[in-house]
């Protein structure tokens, strides 16, 4: 998750003051999922089922609709079990009344740390669908509404608290400290146990407290679970170990159950497919599904990139990315090859270009000029991936200059600075930064997720260049996120002496 700016909430250290504060949260509502339901509302043509599917693009918007069913049925009848529902429960008077106090907010200026949690949200759900749609047909509103809102409670504290969140995932995640003795730290409370408390004063899909119970009551039943999905890896010794414990069966069963295989899988995605985490995962719904790890592991994959052509957007990290890469590509990324050095032609055009950016006086018309030459430079290097920032002090952001093998939408990102220690370290004096499985996971976290995201793998270059002192440009590249070839290293640090070389003459030139 990204840095954002620091919160005005105080920071809550009991249940009851947790609740109360998220619960006062408005939960932003992208501008244009807004006005198509307030469109909806106000045509008389459409039918609740119609307004229902239209409000699914906004997470925010089914949670706040499913609250407000539930706050006014007051307790005295079970929680709506579908939007469908919700919303013939509130009246379509009132469902317009309660969507103009929603903050309507574009897209781009709604916090990352809240997108990405959504997303993940949503991933979740499209697994649902792929896995258990066909089996439990009859439970699929069931299904559907409890494993989009299984994370909602988490979703008003990374509007309030996203340092809090990125800073629990730096130490539990990547650095691998004890879960409990973090959350007790930063919170003041356990994170499961926050997230049920909320659950239940929000009267969400019983589905979703009975997940927070099994996390914090029954983690005896999932580890006997585990070790027979660990220890078979036949289906029909797995079935067979697991008749042997009927009541072990009958608890893995349960179509409760569903929603939080379907979370645990795309939360763990987030990190990394080949995790033991997300393993432990993909090993409890194959031995769930009674389907062979190979096929299931399969249709995981599938149901994620069936998630990202739905929900993938700029600035947010959707694991499916990670899966689209060729299969050479993802053998380096895997490390059973290193990247190949770049070719005898691509090292003549590589020493053209950096002569074009040594030459004097600068043969560069404007700044765009010179840094499509530094591109081409790059890529000529043997890099397949490449973005170039420049430094807006004003604004303390980074603006896109230049990209290859990265997705056009990344063009217009502002990346903020300030609150990433890795990149202050940059701004203040020309520093190379590789970033190697070893170190990976320590400085990823550090980097805006805006930026990472747009390099999946473990293996990144990151240098920033200096002109006349100051520092005034950040190269990112890398060769797929596989091992880089060492001569590729080499011809990227002398790029980066060429360019700040081109840098300096130029704004000499101009000056």
């Amino acid at each position: 998750m990204q840095s954002e700016k620091a919160s005005t909430f105080p920071v809550p250290q009991t249940l009851d003051a947790w609740v109360k504060q998220l619960d006062s949260i408005a939960l932003p509502v992208p501008a244009a999922a807004y006005t198509k339901v307030h469109s909806a509302l106000n045509d008389s043509r459409r039918s609740l089922r119609e307004i229902a599917e239209l409000m699914q693009d906004s997470p925010a918007l089914v949670l706040s609709v499913l609250r407000e069913a539930n706050l006014k049925a007051g307790g005295l009848t079970e929680p709506a079990e579908s939007l469908e529902v919700a919303l013939n429960r509130l009246g379509l008077a009132r469902t317009g009344t309660l969507l103009a106090r929603l903050p309507s907010v574009e897209l781009q200026s709604i916090p990352v740390a809240f997108r990405q949690l959504q997303l993940i949200s949503q991933h979740a759900t499209q697994q649902a669908y792929g896995l258990f749609a066909n089996q439990l047909a009859r439970l699929w509103q069931d299904i559907h509404l409890g494993s989009l809102l299984f994370l909602a409670p988490l979703w008003p504290m990374a509007l309030a608290h996203p340092k809090l969140l990125e800073e629990w995932e730096l130490r539990v995640i990547h650095k691998g400290e004890s879960a409990k003795v973090v959350e007790k730290a930063l919170f003041g409370v356990r994170l499961v146990q926050l997230c049920q408390a909320v659950a239940q004063h929000w009267q969400l899909p019983i589905w979703v407290t009975q997940g927070y119970d099994l996390l914090i009551r029954e983690q005896r039943n999932l580890v006997k679970v585990l070790r027979i999905a660990h220890e078979h890896d036949n289906p029909l010794q797995r079935q067979q170990a697991l008749d042997a414990d009927l009541p072990l069966r009958r608890w893995l069963n349960q179509p409760a159950n569903t929603i939080l295989l379907a979370n645990g899988l795309a939360l763990s995605a987030q990190q990394a497919w080949d995790t033991p985490h997300n393993l432990r995962w993909q090993l409890l719904t194959s031995l769930y599904l009674q389907q062979p790890f190979d096929e299931l592991q399969q249709q995981v994959h599938q149901n994620a990139v069936a998630s990202a052509r739905h929900h993938a957007a700029p600035g947010v990290w959707h694991p499916a990315e990670a899966l689209l890469w060729p299969w050479e590509a993802r053998r380096v990324h895997k490390g059973l090859l290193p990247a190949p050095a770049p070719s005898a032609e691509a090292l003549q055009m590589w020493r053209k270009h950096c002569g074009d950016l040594l030459k004097e006086p600068s043969a560069f018309t404007n700044a765009m000029h010179l840094t499509t030459c530094a591109r081409d430079a790059l890529l000529a290097a043997g890099m397949r991936r490449t973005v170039l920032l420049m430094i807006d002090r004003k604004t303390d952001t980074l603006r896109v200059h230049q990209l290859a093998g990265v997705p056009s939408a990344a063009a217009a990102l502002l990346i903020p600075y300030r609150d990433s220690t890795v990149l202050q370290r940059l701004m203040a004096q020309a520093t190379q930064l590789r970033l190697t499985p070893s170190n990976n996971a320590q400085f990823s976290a550090l980097l805006p997720v805006q930026l990472r995201s747009l390099f999946p793998g473990e293996n990144l270059l990151i240098r920033s260049l200096a002109s006349q002192g100051r520092v005034v440009m950040v190269v990112l590249a890398d060769q797929g996120g596989g091992p880089f070839s060492e001569m590729t290293v080499q011809a990227f640090g002398k790029t980066g002496q060429c360019i700040e070389k081109a840098l300096t003459t130029f704004s000499q030139r101009n000056g």
